[in-house]
C-alpha cells in the first residue's frame, strides 16, 4: 500500500486537485462484485473491461522481505504422517476393521460414502452422484494456497473457493 501512496504522491504534482481514499478490504464491494463475476463465468456486462496483470503494477524501490508460506510458520514436530484414506482403503478392499467396537461401526456406516477406482479413494456425492477424488492432507493444504494466491483469492465467496476446488 505504501507503494501506491507513494505513486500518488509523485504525480500530486500534475494535477489541479487529486484526492484518494484509502478503502478497507472488508468495505470494498465493488471489488468483491468484480471477483465474483470473473470466477462465476458469467457473460460480462458492458463497460466492464478486463486487463490481467501478470506483475505488480507498481514497482518498489526497497527490496520487500519475503513472508514465508503458511506452512513454514508453524513449528511442526515430525510424528509418522498417518494417510486419513488408509483405514477405508484397507475395508473396502480386504473387509479389515478395526478392533474396537464403536470405531468398527464408525468405519462400516462412512464406508458406504466411498468406492475405490483404479486404486484411488473417491467419495460419493449424495445429490449429483459424482465421484470426488480423495486427497491427502497435504495436497489439500496445498490445493487451498494455491488457490488463495490467485487474482482473485482475497475476494472470493465462499462457494466460489469451494468451485475452484472442485
Amino acid at each position: 500500500m505504501d507503494a501506491y501512496c507513494t505513486e500518488i504522491r509523485k504525480l500530486e504534482g500534475k494535477f489541479y486537485d487529486i484526492a484518494y481514499h484509502h478503502v478497507v478490504r472488508d468495505q470494498n464491494q465493488l471489488a468483491d462484485h468484480l471477483s465474483k463475476l470473473g470466477s462465476s463465468r458469467v457473460a460480462i456486462p458492458p463497460g466492464v473491461f478486463i486487463q490481467d496483470l501478470p506483475v505488480p503494477s507498481i514497482k518498489e524501490d526497497k527490496e520487500v522481505e519475503e513472508v514465508p508460506p503458511a506452512e513454514q510458520l508453524v513449528l511442526a514436530v515430525p510424528s509418522p504422517v498417518i494417510d486419513w484414506r488408509e483405514q477405508f482403503i484397507k475395508y473396502l478392499t480386504s473387509a479389515k476393521v478395526p478392533a474396537d467396537k464403536t470405531e468398527t461401526e464408525r468405519l462400516v456406516c462412512r464406508s458406504k460414502l466411498y468406492v475405490l477406482v483404479n486404486g484411488s479413494l473417491m467419495r460419493k456425492s449424495a445429490k449429483e452422484g459424482i465421484l470426488q477424488k480423495c486427497i491427502t492432507q497435504e495436497e489439500g493444504v496445498q490445493l487451498l494456497l494455491e488457490i488463495h494466491s490467485s487474482s482473485c483469492g482475497n475476494h472470493a465467496a465462499s462457494r466460489t473457493l469451494v468451485g475452484k476446488a472442485f
